[in-house]
């Protein structure tokens, strides 16, 4: 069997006022192709499909004329899940028609896809809250795969009866998937798991969470969960939430971010993105091959040492979008941001860093790095008015508060 994993597709998002539709338009038919061409099975999408509660028309379009085409007409199933960035009921809102399609949308962690069969072949073998098992066409063996969307606190508590606790978390999905993978999963079948979570091996450094992303460490008690968590018996588990495909853990069973199939933001500058394909078989470990997408703009961040260095490298690279720190003497004036962005269509934002400190007025020795984080900055600021550190209720009400923003 052979499965396509992607996930945080983002649709709608936007770097700053630069519309990405296009260059998502491109990537997903890239991805279309990839399918097409390897002849997947199934795909899988682990979350955050658009980048709002609220995406606009033409990002709601497409995702579902993606999914479409990825279904093969009915040939081929596709599993996509809600992540922190999407709306559970949004998600699962077409379901009925979806279903139709060979689309499966699950929006909680305690959905329960309803059984259909379609013509090709497809069918629903078995489904409950959170687990679903498919019959495939032209396969002697079932799929079977254990489905866990984000959860934010409140949907913890309701669908999980998870309180509070860190540990009771990994607990109660542990005990989850574990109940799940010893009635429905044995070595008959194909077995994954599809999950938005931060994920990592014990003991490993966490990594960190995308720039301008959610982070789902710290808002609505979602804390990491370990690899030793996923049940043995499950050979693949599919994440999202992360936009760097890596692989989590290979020692037991193949745990793997696909990541983002564009970079959404300078932190992610000059990554190469992918989709990832799994071969698989009941009972045997995963073989994951990663394939390169060639679609969309490359983000790129230029240190320019004046303005003939910018203005020369600008020229170079015209098919990116660019932030872009200019290191000059003096401020830049009207007349240098008019040449600059005369020269390069693409530049998302301009840096200045001005060396002479003469030239700073009395309110503005202390230069401001646009580059760093709100997170940064707002430190920053509390300990310039209040001449201390924010406590740690401080810090977690402003991240709230930023997270809130973003939605």
């Amino acid at each position: 069997m052979k499965i396509l994993h992607t996930s945080d597709w983002h649709l709608g998002k936007k770097l700053d006022d630069f519309s990405r539709l296009e260059e998502q338009q491109a990537v997903l038919q890239e991805i279309c192709e990839i399918a097409d061409q390897e002849q997947v099975d199934a795909v899988l999408v682990a979350g955050d499909l658009f980048d709002t509660f609220n995406p606009p028309t033409e990002a709601v379009d497409l995702l579902y004329k993606t999914l479409k085409h990825l279904t093969n007409n009915g040939h081929r199933p596709v599993i996509a899940i809600a992540g922190n960035h999407d709306s559970p009921d949004r998600i699962e809102a077409p379901d009925p028609l979806a279903r139709e399609c060979g689309i499966i949308f699950a929006g909680y962690p305690n959905s329960r896809v309803a059984p259909f069969e379609l013509e090709s072949g497809l069918k629903v073998l078995h489904s409950e809250e959170g687990y679903l098992e498919l019959q495939l066409p032209g396969k002697t063996v079932p799929l079977r795969i254990l489905l866990t969307p984000y959860a934010n606190e409140y949907r913890l508590k309701t669908c999980l009866g998870v309180e509070n606790s860190e540990e009771e978390l990994r607990t109660v999905l542990q005990e989850k998937w574990e109940t799940q993978a010893e009635q429905y999963c044995d070595e008959t079948g194909v077995n994954v798991l599809v999950s938005h979570l931060f994920m990592v091996r014990k003991g490993d450094e966490l990594p960190e969470e995308p720039e301008d992303e959610k982070p789902i460490l710290h808002v609505g008690g979602a804390q990491a969960v370990y690899t030793e968590n996923i049940p043995s018996k499950i050979k693949y588990t599919a994440l999202g939430h992360l936009h760097r495909m890596h692989c989590v853990d290979d020692q037991s069973n193949s745990v793997y971010y696909s990541g983002s199939p564009l970079s959404y933001s300078f932190a992610e500058a000059n990554q190469k993105k992918y989709v990832l394909l799994i071969d698989i078989e009941p009972g045997q470990t995963a073989e994951v091959r990663e394939v390169e997408l060639s679609s969309g703009k490359r983000l790129l961040r230029k240190r320019a040492e004046g303005m003939e260095e910018a203005l020369q490298w600008l020229s170079e690279n015209q098919e990116a979008l660019v932030e872009l720190t200019l290191v000059t003497e003096n401020y830049l004036t009207a007349n240098d941001r008019k040449q600059l962005n005369k020269a390069h269509a693409g530049i998302v934002s301009i840096i200045p860093e001005v060396t002479n400190s003469d030239n700073l007025d009395g309110n503005q020795q202390k230069q401001i790095d646009l580059s760093r984080s709100m997170e940064e900055l707002f430190l920053d600021y509390f300990k310039h008015e209040k001449g201390q550190e924010p406590n740690d209720e401080i810090k977690r009400l402003f991240t709230e508060i930023l997270a809130e923003e973003e939605q």
